[in-house]
Formats: C-alpha cells, sequence, structure tokens
C-alpha cells in the first residue's frame, strides 16, 4: 500500500521515466475491479489526458500525483503502478493504463482498493486529497519538533493510542499502518499506549523517530514489503511487519507479537515496547 515512503520513491521514479512525454493512449476498467475508484466517469480519462504533456510528478502524503497540462492524475492507498518501456509487452491485467508518444506505457492495478483519479487542476474536493495539501509534509520543514508536540498535545488526543492518533484519519497524511509500526518500535513505544501516558521525552523520541525512520525508508527505496515502479522491493528491511511476525527482535531476542487491532494489524516487541 501507497505510504508516506513509496509516494516519494514512485514520485522520483516517475519524473525519471515519464516527465516530458506526451500521453497518447488511455484505457479504463480494462478489468473490472469493483474496488477501483474513478473520478467521475472514467470514459472520460481519454479525452482530458490524451495529448498532454507529463510535467511533474510528487508526493502529497500517501499520494502520488502527476501534473500533465492542466490535468491531474493522482494515485492512492492500494494502486500498484509498473513502468513499461517502450516495445514492451501489454500486461494481461490493468485498471488503468497510459501510453505515451514514445511507445512506453504506466499500468496501473488495485490491490484491494486505490483512487486512481484523473481531474482538471483544482477541481477534485475529496478530503483525503485536500487534507495532504493543507498540512505539513513529515519530511519537510513545517513538521518541526514544536508543531507535533503542539499537535500531540491537543486534548481531543489524549485518550487515543498511539496508533490511533498517527495512522488514523490523516492526523498525519501518508503515515500509515504498515510505517507506523517501526516508528514506533524505533521510539520504544507501544501502539495501544496512550497519549496522555507518554513522557515528554517519548514525545521527543516519537517525533525524531517519525523524522528518521521515514527519512531512511525513502533513502533505501522504501519498505521491503512494497514494489516501487519496476516491481522492485524496497531495500529498507522492515523490523516490525508481515516478514518479521513470530520472528525473534533484532534488539532484545523476544519474538515480535502480531494482534488486530483499529481495523489492521500491529506488530510489537513487548519487552522493547511495553505497554
Amino acid at each position: 500500500m501507497i505510504e508516506i515512503p513509496e509516494a516519494i520513491v514512485l514520485s522520483h521514479q516517475l519524473n525519471e521515466s515519464i516527465k516530458g512525454k506526451v500521453i497518447t493512449d488511455v484505457v479504463t476498467g480494462y478489468s473490472p475491479h469493483k474496488f477501483a475508484f474513478f473520478y467521475g466517469d472514467p470514459q472520460n480519462y481519454a479525452s482530458l489526458l490524451i495529448g498532454e504533456k507529463v510535467n511533474d510528478s510528487y508526493p502529497r502524503g500517501g499520494l502520488v500525483e502527476i501534473s500533465a497540462g492542466k490535468a491531474r492524475i493522482v494515485f492512492g492507498d492500494g494502486a500498484n503502478l509498473c513502468y513499461f518501456s517502450p516495445g514492451s509487452k501489454l500486461p494481461d491485467k490493468h485498471q488503468l493504463l497510459i501510453g505515451f508518444n514514445d511507445n512506453s506505457f504506466l499500468a496501473v492495478t488495485v490491490q484491494m482498493y486505490a483512487g486512481l483519479w484523473a481531474f482538471p487542476e483544482n477541481t477534485l474536493e475529496n478530503p483525503y486529497y485536500l487534507v495532504a495539501g493543507e498540512k505539513p509534509f513529515v519530511l519537510s520543514d513545517m513538521f518541526n519538533k514544536d508543531y507535533f508536540v503542539n499537535f500531540i498535545s491537543e486534548e481531543s488526543f489524549k485518550n487515543k493510542s498511539a496508533k490511533a492518533l498517527l495512522a488514523t484519519e490523516q492526523h498525519i497524511p501518508g503515515l500509515g499502518n504498515g510505517t507506523l509500526q517501526d516508528v514506533l518500535y524505533n521510539a520504544g513505544i507501544h501502539p495501544k499506549k496512550k497519549t496522555q501516558d507518554l513522557s515528554e521525552q517519548q514525545k521527543e523520541q516519537l517525533f525524531f523517530s517519525i523524522k528518521s525512520t521515514i527519512s531512511e525508508m525513502c533513502e533505501l527505496g522504501g519498505r521491503d514489503t512494497e514494489k516501487d515502479l519496476f516491481g522492485t522491493s524496497g531495500k529498507y528491511k522492515t523490523k516490525l511487519s508481515k516478514n518479521t511476525s513470530g520472528k525473534p527482535c533484532d534488539k532484545c531476542g523476544s519474538i515480535i507479537v502480531k494482534e488486530n487491532y483499529l481495523g489492521g494489524s500491529i506488530y510489537y516487541c513487548k519487552e522493547c515496547q511495553p505497554l
């Protein structure tokens, strides 16, 4: 699933692969998927996009946004983006296919659910998209310690758990359940620990863990549980994920625990992340 590290990596790769190319073909819904969410009528995507030149691609929280003339293309959550060089064979399945003037193309499939939105600039009013543009990006200077401490100290967050605070309701756009696991592990904080029970030192540790953990994930090309634009797994080795569940903790040797919590899985070490 696309979260901040994947959005950054994919955007960088898109800029290297498709920037400056002209869109010559658009196919939507070739392989029907009931959880592929389009903007308006997907049959209109071709008339909106064909003939437009691709400009910059950039992360928007946990979304990937492509600028193409006066249009925007946005991918989120379970969108799997794959770039095919000129002359490549078309994949058997795809929910969105965008072809370019050099015969290369971008194929997008959906894992679980995903937004595949193409729209004229400044017309999308999806709240998930809007809030991702309104709040400070995690790796920007605006997301600093003062901002984070003020944010985490809000009265309405006191009874929320660490997971609920960081990875639900887009409090921090793009910081999802996958990235959350290592952020909390590196900070030594249990995902169920209440925000009001965090010490000032733990709040500071959590801030620096968010910055350093996500930076490392980006520098290493994303998490090893996800794939990039060319189908290659990221080189960041997750400490807490489906890959490490039931295995010894790297720090203390205790077995990594997996539980269901708040609509998804959490992973933690009982010794390193005491509740």
